[in-house]
Order: C-alpha cells, then structure tokens, then sequence
C-alpha cells in the first residue's frame, strides 16, 4: 500500500519529478525565515516585506486551489507564508499603534 503510494505521488504531475513540486518545496524556507525573525524586535519588521509575504500567500493559495491538477503543497506553503506575515504585521502595527498596552503588561 505504501509503495503505491509512493508510486502515485512519483507520478503526479505536480510531483517531485516537475518544477510543480521543487518551487513550493523551495518557498518554505521563506516561511521558515519567517517564524525564525518571530524572536526579532517588533520595530524591526518592515511593513513593505510582511506586507508582500502576506499579499503572496494569499494571491498563490487561492490560485493553487482553482489550476488542475491541484497543487497542495503549493497551497500549504503559501497558507503558511499568509499566516506568518500576517502574525508579524500583528506584531509591527500592536508596536507601532497600540505601545501603551506593552508598557501596562511589562508594568504588572
């Protein structure tokens, strides 16, 4: 059961034998870049690059969902990237826009 599984993805055409699979593939280490910068300082996230990270994972998930045949680890890669640009700009706008309720927290 294993082998044919293996056999099927070998064999898809969005599989390891086609850029279809090496480019998404690759795009994670975008997204891992950016759990990675999670630990970095708020004001040094730039709004331009999570702005671009956010807009990508959101264009590429919805366009990997309508092509035949369907790519999902096209689509995986880019909810990811969505997700952390969107946790970052979170964190950049709360920093920028909201420091009181930092400055309250650390105060307790």
């Amino acid at each position: 059961m294993a082998a044919s599984k293996i056999q099927a993805l070998w064999n898809h055409p969005a599989g390891p034998k086609t850029i279809h699979f090496w480019a998404p593939t690759f795009k994670w280490g975008i997204s891992i870049a950016n759990i990675a910068d999670f630990s970095k300082p708020a004001e040094k996230i730039s709004y331009p690059q999570q702005i671009a990270v956010t807009c990508t994972g959101l264009i590429w998930s919805r366009y990997s969902t309508v092509i035949t045949p369907k790519n999902w680890n096209l689509f995986s890669v880019n909810v990811a990237m969505a997700g952390t640009g969107i946790y970052q700009l979170t964190r950049k706008i709360r920093q920028d826009y909201y420091p009181e309720t930092e400055e309250a927290v650390a105060k307790e």
